[in-house]
């Protein structure tokens, strides 16, 4: 495909990782006609949370339809604390001191325009070929928009797992064939870093894409053209960030 030509492309949990992001845009030569999906999980891990932030409302602003954001559950976490103030020692264990600390100097009417983005986040997106974005999964035979408890949209990992257990005895072509996958013509996901599985690049199975390519920990971040499959990788995170732990697992 010519990089004259207008690409969707679909980039992996970033985790505060700011300067990955500056990387792959670049390696992956972004235009602003290209359309970016981002599948969520932009804090807790990395330093640059608040700047993310801004870079993301930012490129919102300015591409609109051609900037899609999703929400993710670390996105969730931060729009709770953003509303209530008050700080869970169990999700700073999960990365979340990184998001407190970014915002430490910021000001109450940023951290409310902050507060109404997070709020606005889509919960999942489709497009015009039948393809799926949704940070974590879906639970419901019937699709992400009959999910009856919203939040496991961007909690879920059964539909990974179940992929993942199916993989080597299961044909897509079998009426026994999970229901759920068969919905879409391709699913794109996160949340569940592929570095569990001793993988540093995307995973694919069947119709499924994970490209939580572990930026939150040890790995890199990515971004995929949906239609080609070609995919640019940053550095490993934790060298851009190298006095920081990022997402140390409690």
């Amino acid at each position: 495909m010519s990089l004259s030509q207008p690409r969707t492309l679909v980039i992996g949990d970033i985790h505060g990782g700011l300067k990955a992001l500056y990387q792959i845009l670049n390696r992956a030569l972004v235009s602003d006609q290209d359309t970016l999906i981002f599948l969520g999980d932009y804090a807790d891990g990395w330093s640059d949370v608040f700047g993310l932030m801004e870079w993301l409302i930012a490129r919102k602003q300015s591409h609109g339809e051609k900037c899609i954001v999703l929400k993710g559950n670390h996105d969730d976490w931060c729009e709770k604390w953003l509303r209530t103030k008050l700080e869970d020692d169990y999700k700073r264990k999960h990365g979340a001191q990184s998001t407190y600390d970014s915002y430490a100097h910021v000001d109450d009417g940023t951290k409310l325009k902050h507060l109404d983005f997070i709020e606005k986040m889509k919960l999942y997106h489709t497009d015009n070929k039948n393809r799926l974005f949704v940070h974590a999964g879906f639970t419901s035979e019937y699709g992400p928009e009959n999910e009856y408890t919203k939040s496991y949209l961007f909690n879920d990992r059964t539909l990974w797992e179940m992929a993942v257990g199916l993989c080597k005895t299961a044909s897509a072509d079998s009426p026994f064939f999970p229901k759920r996958l068969k919905l879409f013509n391709e699913i794109f996901i996160g949340h569940t870093p592929v570095t569990n599985y001793g993988n540093s690049e995307p995973m694919n199975i069947f119709n499924l894409w994970n490209l939580d390519t572990g930026a939150a920990f040890t790995g890199k971040l990515t971004i995929m053209d949906v239609d080609s499959k070609q995919y640019w990788q940053s550095d490993e995170v934790m060298s851009l960030y190298p006095n920081e732990i990022g997402r140390k697992r409690g």
